[in-house]
Parts: C-alpha cells; structure tokens; sequence
C-alpha cells in the first residue's frame, strides 16, 4: 500500500547495471509504475476488494531512493493488486475489476468518491467464495470500453479474450457476472487489455 512520487527525469540517466527507484521494505514488492500529471487521481485496489481514490498531489514528490508514503491502509492479510491513474479531464471513466474465480464487471469512477491518501478505501467487489479475491483492476474511457478486448489467463494455461462491451456495467457492491468458466482447482492469474 506503499506509493511515492518522483520527476520523471531522475531517471533520463539510466546505467547499465540500472538504477535505485525506491527502497523497499522487506516483504514488499513493486506492482507498478506509472506516469502521472498535473491534477490527476490515483486508483488503487486490494486483493481484499478494497479500493481508493485520491489526488496526485497528496503525495509529495520524493528522490528516487525514498521508501514512499502509505497511499491505502491494508488489512494484514491484503495486497495492492492494481495501481492506475484517472487523468485529468477525462469523463466517464470505468473501473473493470476481475475476481481470481473468473467474474468480471466494469463500474463508473464516478462511483468511487475522492478520497485523502493513507485511508483503507471503499469495497470495489463483494467479494465471496464464489468470486474469489481480486487479481486485477484496470481504469478504462468509454472508447476503450466500447472498442477494446480483454484477454484473461489462468494460473494453468487457460487463456480466453472477449470484448469489454460485454462485460457488465455494475454497481460497486456487486460480484460480477462470469467472464471466464474455470475448471476445477485454476484460478485466474492475471488480465490485460487493448
């Protein structure tokens, strides 16, 4: 739940053995990086099924070695799953979150009121035996939405792509509907899409 913020050119001089972009503690790993501008908003969400939302600018910038600031407040048994950003001007935007027992939906951002950074966010799924918990979650436009496909992969090679418009638009304290029939004992490992 760890997040930090750095200018883009500490890093124009990259070596060849790499460069330090943040100090992790042990036990942490890095899930994602991303560019972020001026006024945008930070989404993060939970293998728990939590999620938050919050201004780029409630995280000071830091120097690449810095640790970070807590950006979600975690349950000991919960991860950040997914990190993306809901840029500035862009309207109508979707949250697609999809479950490790293969149930998918899509709901409005609108939804997810902004919050301040460091608090433990608003459920995003309802999470049950049924769906599992949270491997991924994506921000999409409604473009994206209309026009995009999304490709789910199974932890034992199972591998469907169906077009985002037939995932569902739901409220945030649903399950989903199934994007993926899985067979027994697989489980969803991770998603994209284009």
């Amino acid at each position: 739940g760890v997040i930090k913020k750095s200018d883009a050119s500490a890093f124009k001089d990259v070596r060849r053995s790499g460069l330090i972009a943040l100090t992790l503690k042990d036990g942490d790993a890095l899930i994602s990086a991303k560019f972020v501008g001026d006024k945008d908003e930070i989404s993060l969400v939970s293998h728990n099924g939590q999620a938050i939302r919050f201004m780029e600018s409630d995280v000071r910038q830091m120097g690449r070695t810095a640790s970070g600031v807590t950006g979600m407040k975690l349950k000991k048994d919960d991860h950040i799953v997914s990190a993306d950003i809901l840029t500035k001007g862009d309207k109508d935007r979707l949250i697609l979150v999809v479950t490790e027992n293969g149930y998918g939906k899509t709901t409005p951002a609108k939804e997810y009121k902004t919050q301040n950074r460091g608090g433990s966010g608003i459920k995003t799924v309802k999470v049950t035996t049924k769906t599992g918990k949270v491997v991924g979650a994506v921000v999409l436009s409604p473009e994206e939405k209309a026009e995009g496909e999304l490709i789910v992969m199974s932890r034992k090679g199972q591998v469907i792509k169906l077009p985002l418009k037939d995932v569902p638009s739901l409220g945030r304290d649903t399950q989903g509907v199934r994007v993926m029939k899985m067979r027994e004992g697989d489980l969803i490992a991770s998603i994209v899409f284009f």
